[in-house]
């Protein structure tokens, strides 16, 4: 496979240094920071090691070798409801596919890692909040679909606000749709991964992000299902400062490993070699 073009762009983009010039405030520790410096830290705080968000395109980019084919990116969102509030939903949509360069919340496709094929799904939070509506559905559920059929395996790396409130129940029938994609997948004996990141929330927290072989947490993620206010709301009970971090769900046993961003690739080239070391992988 070659290198898609958006691809070279952002790889050329941060190795000859474009991002430079410009500043930035960590939102946890308030140090201001040279966004080169953030850049080539692989967006981590230096002082603190908060792990900022990743567009979709960065972390592809820091994940796959050197080649991604896309599947699905020409299936997009209608207006099944006809929604409306102070704008409408396409005018919605819109505005997140100028500010975000997505056409939705999730890309999906086939590439390598540290040689081994994949198929690699990865949300993004700048767009409509990594909401999941019908879209990020069907386009997950072509990506499991697709790598059962190769018999690849597939690794997915959440990010998401929840179900998308604009699609209603169809948003949510979506959660039942990928479960249902998952087991069918694993079923066959191939090896599922998911990789939660900051956010981990709501619908896609309820099913497929836990229902993986191997549950990774990247460090300092933000994991869970209701919000923070509303348990302690309902369960009139101050929470633990750390409650629903990636580090409080691997002392509580819900996920598997917890990893640094510096270590990711690293961490999934072993669980790879570790689970199909030996056998053969179809391409």
């Amino acid at each position: 496979m070659a290198m898609p073009e958006w691809l070279r762009r952002r790889r050329s983009k941060h190795e000859n240094g474009e991002e430079a010039g410009t500043w930035t405030k960590c939102p946890k520790c308030q140090e201001v920071i040279y966004r080169k410096d953030l850049v080539e830290n692989l967006s981590v705080c230096p002082r603190c090691h908060y792990h900022f968000r990743m567009h979709a395109f960065d972390r592809i980019s820091l994940i796959v070798d050197n080649d991604f084919a896309e599947v699905g990116g020409d299936i997009l969102p209608g207006d099944p409801l006809e929604w409306i509030d102070k704008k409408s939903y396409p005018q919605k949509l819109a505005a997140d596919r100028e500010k975000s360069q997505l056409t939705e919340g999730v890309i999906c496709g086939f590439g390598t890692l540290a040689g081994f094929p994949i198929a690699l799904g990865v949300m993004d939070f700048n767009f409509r909040g990594g909401t999941m509506g019908t879209v990020v559905g069907e386009r997950i559920t072509i990506l499991l679909e697709s790598a059962r059929e190769r018999r690849l395996p597939c690794i997915i790396f959440t990010a998401s606000g929840g179900a998308r409130m604009e699609e209603g129940m169809l948003a949510l029938m979506q959660m039942a749709k990928i479960t249902s994609a998952v087991t069918r997948f694993m079923e066959d004996g191939n090896l599922f991964v998911t990789v939660l990141t900051d956010p981990t929330t709501g619908g896609v927290s309820a099913s497929f992000a836990f229902q993986s072989d191997v549950v990774v947490a990247e460090a300092k993620a933000m994991i869970g299902f209701a919000g923070r206010r509303v348990i302690e709301q309902t369960i009139r009970q101050k929470l633990p400062e750390n409650f629903q971090t990636a580090e409080f769900l691997l002392e509580k046993g819900h996920v598997d490993m917890v990893v640094e961003r510096a270590e990711m690739k690293p961490a999934l080239a072993r669980i790879l070699d570790y689970s199909l070391g030996g056998h053969e992988v179809a391409s």
